[in-house]
C-alpha cells in the first residue's frame, strides 16, 4: 500500500493533469478536465480531473 505521505509529496512535486495531459487530450469543461482513455476504444470521456 502506498503511505498517506508518498501520495501527498506526488501531489506537491506534480499536477497530475499535467503528467496526463502529457498522453491524452484534456478538454475543459467548467472546472473539470476530461479525456479519452487510452486503455479503452469509446467516444465519451471517462477520465476527468476535478480543478
Amino acid at each position: 500500500m502506498i503511505s498517506k505521505s508518498t501520495i501527498e509529496n506526488v501531489f506537491e512535486t506534480a499536477r497530475v493533469e499535467e503528467v496526463v495531459g502529457d498522453f491524452v487530450q484534456l478538454k475543459r469543461s467548467g472546472s473539470n478536465l476530461k479525456g479519452l482513455s487510452p486503455f479503452v476504444d469509446e467516444k465519451s470521456p471517462s477520465l476527468w480531473f476535478h480543478l
